[in-house]
């Protein structure tokens, strides 16, 4: 049976939006960082995006054929699932929409043989999905800066429930990896 592991980055505040990642991701980036986040995509057996993030990332990642930054042959060839109503067809190679019994469909996948699923930024369905137990681990790459706007990873009303803290590394220039599992599951 496969877990499903939330991935993301983000601000001490919450902040992970893409659009200003410029001030809050890029100015931490170090060798460790790097081989957390290669290492952390290179073990998912299946990646699970929401819409807006699997829009943002399949451009990019399908035009990369070189393996580029180790990981682009993994994105490229691993089984990804996109949960959304509107998506007719997905572009990125071995990639299936998910677009109704989202909960239930990802309890099937979690049933498959393998390590992990991965589910990538994608706030909006970690939200939908973090009442139903069906999440089993939390890893939060948290960078020090309080950005104080921008798009919020946790949505006024979005509650995980208890959480029992399993790991902590500390990366250079103060970015802390935090993994943490909901006791409910």
């Amino acid at each position: 049976m496969r877990q499903l592991i939330v991935s993301t980055w983000m601000t001490i505040d919450g902040v992970f939006d893409a659009t200003n990642m410029h001030q809050w991701f890029n100015p931490y980036d170090s060798a460790e960082r790097q081989d957390y986040i290669r290492s952390g995509i290179l073990d998912a057996d299946a990646i699970v995006f929401g819409r807006k993030t699997y829009e943002m990332l399949a451009p990019y990642w399908s035009s990369l054929t070189n393996n580029e930054m180790g990981v682009a042959g993994k994105l490229n060839s691993v089984q990804k699932y996109v949960v959304s109503k509107n998506m007719e067809t997905a572009s990125w190679n071995n990639t299936v929409i998910i677009k109704d019994n989202v909960v239930e469909t990802i309890r099937q996948l979690k049933q498959q043989p393998g390590k992990e699923m991965q589910i990538e930024g994608s706030a909006l369905l970690v939200q939908s999905l973090s009442g139903a137990g069906v999440i089993d681990e939390y890893r939060f790459l948290v960078h020090p800066v309080v950005m104080g706007s921008g798009k919020r990873f946790f949505d006024e009303g979005m509650s995980t429930g208890n959480m029992e803290l399993v790991r902590t590394t500390a990366f250079s220039k103060g970015v802390l990896l935090v993994c943490y599992r909901p006791l409910s599951v």
